[in-house]
């Protein structure tokens, strides 16, 4: 079937990129496969990052299709694009749906775009993994694809106001090897060993990223462990539960 909405998208984004002056450094696109179903999966720390994580398989000339929260849908702009871009909602109150919606795309060929911390992390540090993309591509049969991004928090994250004007920002995304699932193992050790792939990428982007914060006041966007005044994993956890 012909992709009529999800190219243009993708053109629509590149030219609002360059409007914006931003600059990808992006490697390892090698690694998402040329054909059939594979579960991409990204570290998240920024409302704009499935479109940035989407952008990794277009070397490759793959397409994406998203597991999104089901709110997302139900946006009178938004919704129209995602449901025509074939992405998937999910209902965290009805979620085997979205996840067997997921499974048969994967067995068709498809890849799919997984979030497995789930929300953004406002520490711009990994958050625990679930488990579901290992259990998805396990049942699939299709390998997991490790994917990292940096910079993507200073364009628009929870709690900060966007920056969506010429600010010449880098983002910097790293794709990492394939990850087997066999269906022989457990989850959860697939979901461990995915996890420190991703740090492992995430490390290496950081390392790689060419800006750093003009002053104390622009340190919001660098974690603590790296200098920056980002709140500690424990921080953030300490105010949501109060």
């Amino acid at each position: 079937m012909a992709e009529l909405v999800y190219p243009p998208v993708i053109g629509a984004a590149h030219t609002l990129f360059r409007a914006l002056d931003i600059r990808i450094d992006m490697k390892g696109t090698e690694n998402i496969p040329r054909k059939g179903g594979a579960v991409l999966v990204s570290n998240h720390i920024g409302y704009l990052d499935f479109i940035f994580a989407g952008l990794t398989a277009r070397p490759q000339k793959r397409l994406v299709r998203f597991m999104a929260k089901e709110s997302v849908f139900r946006h009178k702009v938004s919704g129209p694009l995602m449901r025509a871009m074939k992405h998937i909602p999910v209902d965290r109150q009805q979620g085997e749906t979205a996840y067997q919606h997921a499974l048969d795309s994967l067995r068709s060929g498809e890849i799919i775009g997984v979030f497995p911390e789930a929300t953004i992390s406002q520490s711009f540090t990994l958050k625990s993994f679930k488990s579901g993309a290992a259990r998805m591509a396990q049942e699939a049969g299709v390998p997991l694809i490790p994917v990292a991004l940096w910079g993507t928090q200073r364009l628009w994250t929870k709690g900060r106001p966007k920056n969506l004007k010429r600010s010449h920002i880098p983002v910097t995304m790293r794709v990492g090897e394939p990850i087997e699932a066999p269906k022989d193992q457990f989850a959860g050790a697939i979901t461990r060993r995915l996890r420190e792939r991703v740090q492992e990428l995430l490390d290496a982007a950081q390392s790689a990223y060419p800006a750093k914060p003009q002053g104390p006041e622009d340190s919001w966007w660098l974690p603590a462990h790296l200098g920056g005044t980002a709140p500690t994993a424990a921080q953030v956890k300490e105010r949501e539960a109060n």
